[in-house]
């Protein structure tokens, strides 16, 4: 391309013509020759202290490419644009707009630089700001916790905050652009876009407002309730409505266990006094009975009357289940090796069970001492022994199992009465008919029992209930119908019980000592808390997760993602398919990849699943240490390894 011709006249013309311009002309040497007025006000410099200087080094120009390359550009194609930097006689600093056009004069060889400059200054500040307030909104957006949606007036979503992701399962670019109705559930989504409407045609603020309760549909189908606050805005002259919601998912469970809570303490503090008044009663009754035998010589008389004592009996005997709910039964609390105490207390156990279920006990770690009321405790072990007969009427299995337990800040939050530390866990596990979720949730209630009329007094696992939170600790019930019931009593340790304790569950070892990955893992776990406590341990140390709720919709995420490594499941799951069965496809379909189990179990042949009992598994309540670890053991075995 051939540089433009011009004589130095006619580009001295187009100079004065163009005084109020910023325009310089220079050579490739950089030596000014012409300086217009708009130069002189732009940059400071008067013409006379311009013309001949460098206009490079006189106006300290920082280029966006280096100059030799602007030249070589010049040179090819006559023009070249770009933003540079100058500054002012003051010193302060100018963004321009520069426009370089390569001019030919007269001599062939005399070629000359017209150089128009726009000052961008302030549109370089506004942009510089908007990209800084963009960068601190976004990073509000991404630590706030509450979420962000916000729609036009026709209801399409235009924005979808990361907390909004994580909250409904959508990822923004697949949400962006749908109706807001799909996060919705029946019947307000079809009731949406008439509040909608309504709102725009007669002003009536059904929609915007702060803190009302209303319930959400995640992309799982899941409904939880939230909170949710509306505002509306004007934006280039289009309605435009941010939604913030708060998950009320804990709110409510905390709300729901402290209802529960006072009203078992209610409960207690009330059998607790029946039973005192009654025992008074019965102290009247047995006393008058004694006497009346002394003086009864009629043989008939003294059968009727010794049936009335025994009744007199199994009412104290019901009195003490009462003071024991009620946490008022005076324990005798003695240091005691529980392993030794449970070993000792089996024959009795087998006796009540009889010949159809097997009985197997099985004690971890040398020493498992603990202060603990003896004989409230065999007591306790016997209540949950007959609860496992009769939920065994065909026969089964009962494990008692023995073994200490760690109770780290993770689990403790997701159950506030619960202290973390040192426990001594005694789980009573049976493979018998299970508890649907409505029985599971009142089976600590005193009185509630599912058995027929005179078969018991639904006492029994209130009592252990009593008996746990009287002596400190804590207990827990896993259990689904047809897969048997699990129940976990937590006792605290005394500092001999800790021998056994294992230095990597504990909690004075912090998050950047625990073993660390990168690897991809995919964690089904029905129970949301558990899983979302799951998943920020694998986040906390570098681990990639992807989660399921559910078998079904864990075998499509499995085929989506083939950068999985290892599938971290729970063994009993609702849904149709349990936690073993995921794993066999999973390994159909993978046979590579690595499978971890996890239950409340107390072993996870309980179920009887075989695979489940091959493979590896973990304990809930399971420690942060106690799954990185294990994690590290699988994913650091050999690819033709066993899981």
């Amino acid at each position: 391309m051939k540089s433009k011709l011009t004589s130095d006249h006619s580009l001295g013309e187009i100079v004065r013509v163009l005084d109020g311009a910023n325009i310089i002309v220079h050579g490739f040497d950089g030596v000014i020759s012409r300086w217009t007025t708009g130069c002189e006000e732009l940059y400071g410099w008067t013409r006379e202290e311009a013309v001949g200087a460098v206009a490079h080094d006189l106006l300290e120009t920082v280029f966006p490419v280096p100059l030799h390359e602007i030249h070589a550009h010049l040179r090819q194609h006559d023009i070249w644009a770009g933003d540079l930097t100058h500054r002012h006689k003051d010193g302060h600093v100018i963004v321009v707009a520069g426009r370089w056009v390569a001019v030919r004069s007269e001599a062939p060889s005399d070629l000359v630089i017209v150089e128009t400059n726009i000052d961008v200054s302030a549109l370089k500040h506004t942009q510089t700001d908007l990209i800084a307030r963009e960068a601190h909104l976004r990073s509000i957006l991404n630590t706030v916790p509450e979420a962000m949606v916000v729609i036009d007036e026709t209801g399409t979503i235009t924005s979808f905050s990361p907390a909004a992701e994580r909250l409904f399962g959508y990822a923004a670019n697949a949400i962006c652009g749908e109706n807001v109705r799909c996060l919705m559930p029946q019947p307000d989504r079809d009731a949406h876009d008439g509040y909608l409407s309504r709102y725009l045609t007669t002003g009536e603020r059904r929609i915007i407002g702060y803190g009302r309760v209303v319930t959400g549909l995640k992309k799982d189908g899941t409904r939880f309730p939230m909170e949710l606050a509306i505002g509306e805005a004007i934006a280039n002259g289009n309605r435009i409505f941010t939604g913030f919601i708060r998950d009320l998912t804990s709110r409510h469970r905390i709300e729901e266990e402290l209802r529960q809570a006072q009203k078992m303490e209610a409960v207690g503090h009330l059998s607790g006094g029946i039973a005192h008044d009654f025992n008074n009663l019965l102290t009247v009754i047995n006393g008058n009975l004694e006497m009346i035998e002394r003086r009864l010589d009629d043989v008939k008389l003294r059968a009727l009357l010794r049936e009335a004592q025994d009744a007199a009996d199994d009412g104290a005997i019901l009195t003490a289940q009462l003071l024991a709910f009620g946490r008022r039964q005076p324990l005798n609390p003695k240091l005691a090796d529980v392993g030794q105490l449970v070993s000792n207390f089996s024959d009795l156990l087998r006796r009540t069970l009889g010949e159809a279920i097997e009985l197997r006990t099985i004690v971890s770690g040398a020493m498992n001492r603990a202060l603990v009321d003896a004989s409230q405790l065999q007591n306790a072990l016997l209540n949950l022994a007959l609860n496992a007969r009769d939920a065994m009427p065909r026969g089964g299995r009962l494990t008692v199992e023995v073994s200490p337990a760690q109770i780290d800040a993770d689990y403790a939050r997701m159950f506030p009465e619960v202290r973390s530390g040192s426990y001594l866990l005694i789980s009573v596990t049976d493979t018998g008919v299970g508890m649907p979720p409505e029985v599971r949730q009142r089976a600590f209630e005193p009185f509630f029992t599912t058995k027929d009329v005179g078969a018991g007094t639904g006492l029994g696992l209130s009592m252990v209930y009593g008996f746990a939170k009287q002596s400190g600790g804590h207990v827990q019930l896993y259990s689904e119908p047809g897969q048997g019931t699990s129940v976990r009593l937590f006792l605290p340790a005394t500092a001999a019980g800790k021998v056994h304790e294992d230095p990597a569950a504990t909690e004075s070892k912090g998050v950047a000592d625990m073993p660390k990955g990168t690897e991809t893992i995919l964690v089904v776990e029905d129970d949301a808390r558990v899983r979302r406590v799951a998943v920020a341990r694998l986040e906390d140390t570098g681990y990639r997760v992807i989660q399921a709720a559910a078998g079904a919709q864990a075998l499509q995420l499995l085929a989506a993602h083939p950068e999985i490594r290892l599938l971290f499941t729970d063994i009993i799951m609702p849904g149709g398919m349990t936690g073993d069965e995921l794993a066999k496809k999973a390994r159909v379909a993978r046979p590579d990849i690595k499978i971890l189990f996890t239950s409340g179990y107390a072993e996870p042949s309980v179920a009887g699943r075989e695979l489940a009992a091959e493979g590896s598994w973990l304990k809930k309540p399971y420690t942060a240490w106690e799954l990185a670890i294990r994690l590290r053991e699988l994913l650091d075995e050999r690819s033709g390894s066993l899981a």
